[in-house]
């Protein structure tokens, strides 16, 4: 309740307090302009990510590897302007909103693309996996037509062999990364992507040929060095020097057809994998967010092709590994047995 107003004394003027209109509270000058700001600087990051340097700290790495959250600004700005009563900053959130819905929108909202002529699977298979046969009868049910495995152990290694044999009669394994195929491999060898300064019997690359119906296909197997998020940013220099070789040898390849599987410990949109990105081609469709298995925030687990299309990658029910297995479609584009 208002208290009572006291009139002024005769001959005194009654005091008149102005009241401002509703729609100045609303639209007055200035208001919703930090919003609007904000709003802009999200949707320029999401547009061209590549503003912010990578020095110091790789901090431009960080930010492409988790590019699709920062969409969830949106709504923040979004109800912050609502709450505040601001409609400049209300239709400036819709800015970062379109180009996120442009840039990620297909991916998250259309699905998986799975046609094509042959299923591979990657999977992170973790050193530290307490089931190896329960994973290894999970790749077999995949109705994949090739398996890439990093981080095998010597003691796990014999049981993988084992347990694929029936699905995948042909294999090969390098240090920590093997190869099962249900289609004959030649030329099997490891690829040296190891990075200076780590000690020797590092060994994580590999390469075959695949013989399928559809044609010959060279396919890499990798795991690159993971990279470290410290007080100072990013660490990615070994990581950074072990791509750089992988894409030299990808590069110098013979075969026309490529395909790369492997833990590339980042995502497709960071600038890191760029010497790899010059030479392979991402998957057209699927999300596959593959890390961590408890609640996966980003693809490290990659699937890239040269003169073959990846027309999706969606990832597979989690297996005793900290990496969930990813499923990718490839299109040999009508090519014939040769």
């Amino acid at each position: 309740m208002r208290p009572a107003e006291t009139p002024a004394p005769p001959g005194v003027p009654q005091a008149v307090v102005p009241t401002a209109p509703a729609c100045r509270r609303w639209y007055g000058p200035g208001r919703g302009k930090t919003g609007a700001v904000l709003a802009a600087v999200v949707a320029a990051l999401l547009a061209a990510p590549r503003l912010v340097p990578n020095t110091p700290g790789r901090m431009g790495s960080l930010l492409e590897t988790l590019l699709p959250w920062l969409g969830l600004a949106v709504p923040v700005l979004l109800c912050a302007g609502l709450l505040r009563r601001e409609p400049v900053a209300v239709v400036a959130a819709l800015l970062p909103a379109l180009v996120w819905g442009v840039r990620f929108g297909g991916p998250f909202l259309t699905g998986t693309d799975d046609s094509g002529d042959l299923v591979v699977v990657q999977h992170n298979v973790s050193d530290e996996n307490a089931d190896p046969a329960g994973t290894a009868a999970a790749l077999s049910r995949s109705g994949a037509g090739i398996v890439a495995l990093e981080e095998l152990t010597p003691q796990a290694l014999p049981v993988y062999a084992r347990a694929l044999a029936s699905r995948f009669p042909y294999h090969g394994a390098s240090g920590t990364v093997g190869l099962w195929s249900a289609h004959p491999l030649t030329d099997v060898h490891p690829v040296d992507i190891r990075p200076h300064g780590i000690a020797e019997g590092w060994n994580r690359g590999l390469r075959a040929t695949a013989h399928t119906p559809c044609g010959d296909l060279a396919v890499y197997v990798a795991h690159v060095p993971s990279i470290r998020l410290g007080a100072t940013g990013l660490r990615s220099g070994p990581r950074d020097e072990s791509v750089a070789l992988l894409a030299t040898a990808i590069r110098d390849e013979p075969q026309a057809r490529v395909l790369l599987l492997g833990d590339l410990n980042s995502t497709v949109d960071d600038r890191g994998l760029s010497p790899l990105r010059a030479h392979l081609d991402a998957p057209g469709s699927g999300v596959a967010f593959s890390w961590p298995a408890s609640f996966p925030v980003a693809r490290i687990d990659q699937v890239l092709a040269r003169s073959v299309h990846v027309t999706g990658i969606r990832t597979l029910p989690a297996t005793g590994s900290d990496h969930l297995p990813v499923a990718a479609y490839v299109d040999f584009g009508g090519a014939g047995a040769e």
